[in-house]
């Protein structure tokens, strides 16, 4: 296992209690399968009384759960409760849900609703498909936004001003031969989302699945999050593409209807 960088507590640092508990958070977030307390203390270069404290405390608050066989502590999906989008204090994946079924129903095939962070889409919530062969992912997975279909349902929308700032961030990368990994083929494929409404992804994110997608907008016509449809692509043909966008569109109307009611 790689040492991790020793955190840089200097007298400019307002709080290092707090730097100290993000940094076990944040190492947490890369060794999925966890850490024992003297690893974390170990990676970090941290004493073991502070790691025990503050492990102690985020264990008791619900952020961490200690396993039974090996005591390594692994992060729970607390943080990304706390950090599920709400439009007008309504919860978007609660108002999602009914849509996310009808989608689901309509369609056979897996569906998502999907938002934005840090230049990458996540999974919110899903309901699978009932088909014998099926896509899926887990709650909270993060991909490329200009990799797959919701991603850039939510690009298309968004302000020219941030669109700018989202090329200046994210170096475009090459993942199946279909996928748009220059600033040019990307924003062509954009324009003609916005012209009939709604995303595709040709197999641009992994080989073999296709999707269909369309912005959630609230108020302000503002890309809150995307829902999709996701499926084999011999299932989910290209000739079949707009039948599934009208769906995801009507579907995507809905979900705004009731955020904003």
């Amino acid at each position: 296992m790689l040492k991790e960088a020793a955190i840089p507590l200097t007298d400019d640092t307002l709080a290092p209690g707090t730097e100290r508990t993000l940094a076990i958070l944040e190492l947490l977030g890369r060794h999925r399968a966890g850490l024992s307390l003297t690893e974390i203390a170990r990676e970090l270069d941290l004493p073991v009384n502070s790691v025990f404290r503050i492990t102690g405390t985020l264990h008791s608050r619900g952020y961490l759960q200690r396993r039974e066989d090996d005591k390594r502590f692994v992060l729970t999906n607390k943080l990304f409760d706390l950090s599920r989008p709400v439009v007008r204090e309504k919860s978007l994946v609660v108002c999602a849900l009914e849509s996310l079924k009808w989608l689901r129903d309509e369609t056979g095939e897996t569906t998502q609703i999907l938002a934005s962070v840090n230049h990458k889409m996540t999974v919110l919530e899903q309901c699978i498909s009932s088909q014998p062969i099926k896509v899926s992912s887990t709650v909270g997975l993060q991909v490329p936004m200009y990799s797959c279909a919701p991603g850039k349902a939510v690009l298309a929308h968004l302000p020219p001003a941030e669109l700018e700032k989202f090329f200046a961030a994210v170096q475009l990368k090459q993942y199946t031969p279909t996928t748009l990994a220059t600033p040019e083929s990307l924003e062509t494929d954009l324009a003609k989302t916005r012209k009939r409404g709604f995303a595709t992804d040709i197999a641009e994110g992994l080989e073999g699945i296709h999707c269909v997608a369309a912005a959630i907008l609230d108020e302000y016509h503002y890309p809150v999050a995307a829902i999709t449809v996701m499926s084999p692509s011999f299932r989910l043909k290209r000739d079949q593409f707009d039948k599934a966008g009208k769906l995801c569109l009507e579907a995507a109307a809905t979900i705004t209807r009731r955020l904003l009611a």
